[in-house]
């Protein structure tokens, strides 16, 4: 019994692997081209040497991130202190009208002291009390406040890393988002970071890695693009440093 499971799923594969060569070959025959039986030599791995020994000035970082960023939909700000940057976000929630607003648990947030600027608007700390949904205060919230762990010039990106006092939901469900990016994080390419994060010990690595560029949109429906659909509509990039 044996022998004839194991001849049947030998027949079975040999059919298998006839259908796919004729599939592939009459791809091949509608591009005139010819039918390829061995796969194509790669000499080169990696991105090229030009590219990984790209690396703008600051000043040339921080103006093509802003430029990327802004050319998406995103707003950026260039700000000296994190003073100013509180300073920016207090008057975007006064004129917004903010109620409510959900920031990540960060020492550089937990000092920036928002509470007590914005004494009238209810601001929740990520996690900060295990008995509350977390996830339903961020979709309820206005302003979304995180400081970012990377971003990317060329791309105009920012990367947030998840953790307990970095909820993914800071970023993702408020209307509004506010990135603080501290110069000094600022990188050129997409690979600077991925670095990072490949040299990352297992047991250290984040439940979720986001990359952000812009506001959420989509375009699935009937190609038409809207804006803020399942994400902040309204983001802003705050370079400080």
């Amino acid at each position: 019994m044996a022998d004839q499971e194991m001849t049947l799923l030998e027949q079975l594969e040999k059919e298998s692997r006839a259908k796919q060569a004729k599939f592939i070959g009459g791809i091949a025959e509608k591009l005139g081209r010819k039918d390829i039986a061995q796969k194509p030599q790669h000499p080169f791995r990696g991105a090229p040497d030009f590219w990984t020994q790209l690396n703008w000035t600051q000043e040339e970082k921080i103006e093509r991130f802003m430029d990327n960023w802004q050319s998406v939909g995103g707003q950026a700000a260039r700000l000296q202190t994190m003073e100013e940057a509180k300073q920016f976000i207090v008057d975007r929630a006064n004129e917004f009208g903010a109620r409510h607003m959900i920031r990540q648990n960060q020492p550089e947030l937990n000092e920036l002291g928002l509470e007590e600027a914005l004494p009238e608007t209810d601001i929740r700390v990520w996690n900060s009390d295990p008995e509350e949904y977390w996830k339903a205060h961020a979709a309820g919230a206005d302003i979304g406040v995180a400081v970012v762990d990377h971003a990317i010039a060329y791309t105009g990106t920012i990367t947030v890393l998840s953790s307990p006092d970095k909820g993914r939901s800071v970023t993702l469900l408020p209307t509004v988002m506010m990135a603080i990016i501290p110069v000094e994080r600022l990188k050129t390419r997409m690979g600077e970071v991925m670095e990072k994060i490949d040299g990352m010990r297992r047991e250290n690595l984040p439940a979720g890695i986001h990359f952000i560029t812009g506001p959420s949109r989509s375009s699935d429906i009937e190609n038409d693009l809207t804006i803020g659909v399942h994400g902040p509509g309204i983001v802003y990039a705050l370079i400080v440093g």
